[in-house]
């Protein structure tokens, strides 16, 4: 196949397309190069099957012309990262809202597969764990923006299983949760990017709030593979998968586990959340997915181990100051 990655210079989209290209298919990436690099690409920009497109996929006519050479597409552009959506909430809104329908009107009109990236972020303040793809959505007050994001998302959801019902159009939704691994950035807020990078030079690391709050963190090589088979897995059609790995850890529990896998001397250090991100904050207690239903319909479970997820950080990030150096 020939498939359209949008955002496929970022973190999890420039890992996708060296595999896809290295399975045979062609790819074509778009991306507007505001949170992904160039450098991303570097192993594939001279493979004869890829095709990199500078653009935004706010724009519909750019948008229509690549979908129509494609054959499927997996839209993961979108604006992400707590530091950004507080930064940026109407851009966040308006690139995620306005992406995402660009996509699919597209996909329908040409009767494409498309793969829509959403987040774990839409389950909100919801208390019943692990998470669960028909379970309530539960978010808070629109005042705080924090929840812009999750907001968004929801309606990227609702407009592509809307199109489904009643332009046949043939989607797939992903609920991805906190994926991580080489090439990912901390400078959005990546809170496992910025342990090790703040343990390795020695600096305090940093918790926000009381430490306490626990995430399941995924390598995004299993996020990768299941966005691979899911693509060749016709009876997911039209349904939602979370995407994720369930080995549940605290966030001050990850801060001593990067501290003594770099066998850093880092104090660990917590600082409240209004220090951070302004006044009323809210975050969630717990983030949990159940992949069950993954497992089922493709016959497959992110499982790489934390610790795994870990090393493979630390040791981009060594590499990286030693050719630096």
């Amino acid at each position: 196949m020939r498939i359209l990655i949008t955002g496929g210079a970022g973190f999890i989209g420039s890992h996708l397309c060296e595999r896809l290209l290295g399975m045979g298919h062609g790819v074509v990436v778009l991306d507007n190069l505001s949170t992904g690099s160039m450098d991303n690409l570097e192993p594939v920009k001279d493979n004869q099957n890829f095709e990199m497109v500078i653009g935004s996929v706010r724009d519909n006519a750019l948008v229509q012309e690549l979908v129509e050479r494609c054959d499927a597409v997996i839209h993961l552009a979108a604006a992400v990262g707590v530091k950004l959506i507080l930064e940026k909430p109407s851009l966040s809104i308006h690139t995620n809202v306005n992406g995402t329908e660009n996509i699919l009107h597209a996909a329908a009109n040409g009767n494409k597969l498309v793969i829509i990236a959403s987040t774990s972020e839409v389950y909100g303040k919801a208390v019943k764990v692990p998470f669960r793809e028909d379970d309530d959505l539960v978010l808070g007050a629109t005042a705080n923006l924090r929840w812009s994001y999750a907001v968004a998302k929801m309606l990227d959801e609702s407009l592509a299983l809307s199109y489904a019902y009643e332009k046949r159009l043939r989607c797939i939704i992903v609920r991805l949760f906190n994926t991580t691994g080489p090439r990912q950035t901390g400078y959005y807020g990546m809170v496992l990017p910025n342990f090790v990078s703040q343990a390795l030079k020695g600096d305090p690391i940093t918790v926000h709030g009381t430490g306490d709050q626990s995430r399941c963190f995924g390598h995004v090589y299993d996020a990768v593979e299941s966005l691979t088979r899911l693509l060749n897995a016709p009876n997911a059609i039209g349904q939602v998968f979370n995407v994720g790995n369930d080995e549940e850890v605290t966030i001050y529990g990850l801060a001593e586990r990067i501290k003594e896998r770099t066998g850093s001397s880092s104090e660990i250090i917590k600082k409240p959340y209004n220090e951070v991100y302004g006044f009323g904050f809210e975050d969630m207690q717990r983030r949990v997915p159940c992949v069950d239903k993954l497992e089922e319909f493709i016959g497959y479970r992110p499982r790489t181990p934390l610790d795994q997820i870990i090393d493979d950080v630390i040791e981009e990030q060594r590499a990286a100051a030693v050719s630096k150096a």
